[in-house]
């Protein structure tokens, strides 16, 4: 099969995705690597109907890789994971939305442009958690305690003009668990919660309990993943979902390379669940057009997907 990969800068040394890319290689599938922050890249060419069986996306949320992606799946091409679910998940206000919509448990959430509007909150709900929409790797949260602590705790690193959320700070032992899905499996590790840096904990693989692997199973459902992370916390009131993550670091989980590796060939021959809901919602809605029209003249019979051509776009850097 031949893949193609958008790799962040930040990831360029990072095990996942670079080892998975390796250990595709080393399976004679052809992988070629685009490095979005760093590269010009001629779109027009690189970026076609049938140039690759899936490209794969490993970029920080505000990167520019995600764009790339879109392109690829206006096109036609499988994307890992589908675009629109990574879309879901990286703004992290619309991802709430979605959430709570659905009945996940996720915290009240507020947005806001400037982080002083934040003051309008009932005291009641302090401690805050601020953070970007756009954020990731835990960039630029603040637990933050009081109303009048608002606007200074987030005006060294905070975004410039962008979203963001607060949402009740959850009491917790200082964990949270990271839940990963690959293939539907799920695997749970505990490790110490970025808003307790002191909480000195290893991290290790722990057994999911029912109730959590039933949540990070319909996050999957309601989102359309395949491969994420989710970041639950165990607070006094049952686990409550703090943040979702497309094609995260997956530490913890045996053969990681390997079960990773296998979860995106097959993504690319059969479609991620996004795509695949996708066709599916088209399809029903195509049936209830011929159900409530006069039966047509003609039919348009499917257009088989063009072959893959043989010319590269460029290995990796």
């Amino acid at each position: 099969m031949r893949l193609c990969f958008l790799v962040e800068e930040q990831y360029r040394h990072d095990g996942m995705p670079l080892e998975v890319i390796h250990q595709l290689r080393a399976w004679e599938h052809q992988v070629d690597v685009v490095w979005p922050g760093r590269s010009l890249i001629r779109i027009s060419e690189a970026i076609r109907a049938g140039s690759h069986d899936a490209w794969v996306l490993k970029t920080v949320s505000g990167g520019p890789g995600l764009t790339l992606l879109e392109a690829a799946a206006s096109v036609g091409l499988t994307t890992v994971n589908d675009v629109r679910a990574i879309r879901g998940v990286r703004d992290k206000a619309l991802a709430a939305v979605i959430a709570r919509g659905k009945g996940l448990p996720v915290p009240v959430t507020y947005a806001a442009a400037r982080p002083e509007e934040f003051a309008e909150i009932p005291e009641a709900e302090f401690p805050l958690v601020v953070k970007p929409a756009d954020g990731s790797s835990g960039r630029a949260v603040r637990l933050v305690a009081t109303p009048d602590r608002l606007p200074a705790p987030m005006e060294p690193d905070g975004p410039a003009g962008g979203l963001l959320i607060a949402q009740p700070y959850v009491p917790n032992s200082g964990t949270d668990l990271k839940v990963y899905s690959v293939a539907g499996e799920l695997y749970a590790t505990e490790r110490c919660s970025p808003l307790h840096p002191a909480h000195a904990v290893r991290e290790r693989q722990v057994p999911l309990t029912p109730e959590v692997a039933r949540i990070a199973a319909e996050i999957g459902d309601v989102f359309g993943l395949d491969l994420y992370g989710v970041d639950i916390l165990l607070g006094p009131d049952g686990p409550m979902i703090v943040d979702i993550n497309d094609f995260p670091s997956f530490r913890q989980v045996p053969d990681a390379v390997a079960r990773v590796s296998a979860a995106v060939l097959d993504l690319a021959r059969h479609g991620t669940r996004g795509r695949v809901a996708s066709v599916r919602e088209e399809s029903v809605r195509e049936e209830s057009v011929r159900e409530a029209a006069p039966a047509a003249p003609f039919a348009v019979p499917s257009v088989p997907r063009p072959a893959r051509p043989a010319a590269s776009i460029g290995g990796g850097r």
